[in-house]
């Protein structure tokens, strides 16, 4: 596999293709319904005997339990430590888990949580910590589920104490939001909405 992509007609990246398998993600804010979807699909894939892995991002790994209980329930942690942490758990997450149920055939699919975007960090540098940490690896499709940051926080109401992420106010929901679709936008060619 390369890590470069060429650019798309668009100027775009094209991501490379990620192995013989076939690695689909599901990202969007909390309550939106990724651990509903993700799960309906692995039915179908079992009920159609195809080979697959069902993960998270972070505590896809023993390392990436220990990585998210940090970051989920753990006290105060500074923006560049977190996109760190994020990006150590991906690291290792790709390697240990991903990178080899694709390289045997595998359907992977994976539930993405938070990546830092909407914190005071630049987008594009966190962009760039997680392409170095997959060595360039990205899912070949994205199905970004999109809710209104109210109905979402309605959601996650009533599942018990709130992690630390969930504690955060409408502002980091609503820049979350933002930052989800404006990576879509840029990357049509791998994102469903």
């Amino acid at each position: 596999m390369t890590t470069a992509a060429p650019p798309a007609a668009s100027g775009a990246p094209v991501p490379p293709p990620s192995g013989p398998g076939l690695f689909i993600s599901f990202e969007g804010g909390d309550g939106v319904g990724k651990t509903t979807q993700i799960r309906i699909l692995a039915d179908l894939l079992t009920a159609a005997d195809v080979d697959h892995i069902l993960t998270r991002e972070p505590g896809g790994t023993e390392l990436g339990v220990e990585i998210r209980r940090l970051l989920l329930h753990g006290g105060h942690v500074a923006p560049r430590a977190e996109a760190l942490l994020y990006a150590a758990d991906r690291a290792h997450h790709i390697a240990i888990r991903v990178r080899p149920a694709l390289e045997r055939g595998a359907v992977v699919l994976a539930s993405v949580a938070y990546q830092g975007a909407a914190r005071s960090l630049g987008p594009q540098e966190v962009r760039d910590l997680s392409l170095w940490a997959t060595e360039g690896l990205l899912p070949d499709l994205t199905v970004l589920l999109d809710g209104d940051p109210d109905l979402a926080e309605r959601r996650t109401t009533g599942r018990g104490a709130k992690d630390r992420l969930e504690q955060e106010g409408d502002a980091f929901r609503v820049a979350l939001r933002e930052q989800f679709l404006t990576l879509a936008q840029s990357e049509p060619e791998r994102f469903v909405v």
